[in-house]
């Protein structure tokens, strides 16, 4: 049997004004992008632009990559979850994380604490919301409130509103085993965070294979969004310039995301067989040499990590990508290339 061909998809990347990059989506679509991500870190919220998206695109589904699951609560969550697939016709992706420390404590003011507990507990209470049924909840979240933790007047509440469809997808960003996990066994769909498909299995592969034994048969198969920045070309030097210009992200992520033996990029760098460079990393961008740090980014990641060469090394490298399980190639076309060409080109490829 013939393997369903990969989905295309694109996060939004925008400086300053984001309506004015929304505003090429419609290009996109037509070119064939089936995917929009809009992340949410402490930049304008992705709620607003998705609506936004809803509005002028009419096939593209668009993913909310990621609400972080501490500054809403479930009845929050809920409501944007119903809302964006209402006013999208069908086409939402309610995409979940944690987020870290630094975003959620210090942008938000609130304890970063028990984030399986939480994403376990909040994607049972969407799919019961979704299904048109009362929020109620004895764990971590408590629904509605005990009458000694507030008025007492609370009472189970469904949603006022009757659901654009009972199964919304809701997918999660994990990296670590345990969340990873969590998600084969009870998420419709994975977003891995700089994803090398050549190392996948090695590194994730006892993790997705534990959450798929516990994975309920009422679940349609996981699905993951995963890839690299996008450039073809036949010049070498045009393609490395094009790869350095990723090296400041990862940098950042391994270098400056969380302290010294608490930073989950860093852990998953060293799981990818970049030990020595990922504490380099880390080390000199902690002292203050980010250049220095990211001129230890490893070539090897780079050019693995990315969709960056000649039509041939393009070609294979989305081979290597639905070859490690990758359902929806997500792919950020270089600054300076003609991203519409480069969309459609790609989207033939994928057919």
């Amino acid at each position: 049997m013939k393997q369903p061909s990969m989905k295309l998809a694109m996060p939004l990347t925008y400086f300053g004004n984001p309506r004015e990059t929304a505003d090429q989506v419609v290009g996109l679509e037509k070119a064939g992008l089936d995917q929009l991500w809009v992340a949410e870190p402490y930049g304008f919220d992705a709620v607003s632009l998705l609506g936004y998206l809803a509005a002028k695109t009419e096939t593209v589904e668009l993913g909310a990559g990621i609400l972080n699951i501490y500054s809403r609560t479930p009845g929050a969550l809920l409501q944007t979850a119903a809302g964006l697939d209402n006013v999208s016709g069908g086409r939402a992706i309610l995409g979940l994380g944690a987020s870290g420390p630094q975003v959620i404590e210090g942008f938000h003011g609130v304890a970063y604490d028990k984030p399986l507990t939480r994403t376990r507990e909040i994607i049972g209470l969407l799919r019961a919301g979704l299904r048109g049924e009362r929020l109620q909840s004895d764990g971590l979240y408590k629904i509605p409130l005990p009458a000694d933790q507030g008025t007492g007047l609370g009472k189970p509440l469904k949603l006022l509103n009757r659901p654009e469809r009972a199964d919304t997808p809701l997918w999660v960003a994990a990296l670590g085993d345990n969340n990873v996990a969590m998600t084969a066994e009870i998420a419709d769909g994975w977003l891995p965070f700089q994803f090398l498909p050549d190392k996948a299995r090695e590194v994730w592969g006892e993790a997705i294979d534990k959450g798929l034994a516990k994975r309920s048969a009422d679940l349609k198969p996981l699905e993951i969004s995963a890839g690299g920045l996008l450039a073809i070309t036949d010049d070498p030097d045009e393609a490395k310039r094009h790869r350095d210009t990723m090296r400041g992200l990862l940098a950042l992520y391994v270098g400056g995301m969380g302290a010294r033996g608490k930073n989950f990029y860093n852990d998953m760098a060293v799981k990818y067989g970049f030990g020595d460079a990922a504490k380099k990393i880390q080390d000199l961008y902690l002292d203050g040499h980010k250049r220095d740090a990211e001129a230890e980014v490893p070539d090897a990641w780079l050019e693995a990590g990315n969709l960056v060469g000649p039509e041939s090394f393009v070609k294979e490298r989305i081979a290597a990508f639905k070859e490690a399980g990758v359902t929806s190639l997500q792919v950020t076309p270089a600054f300076g290339t003609d991203g519409l060409a480069s969309i459609a080109q790609v989207k033939e490829w994928l057919v």
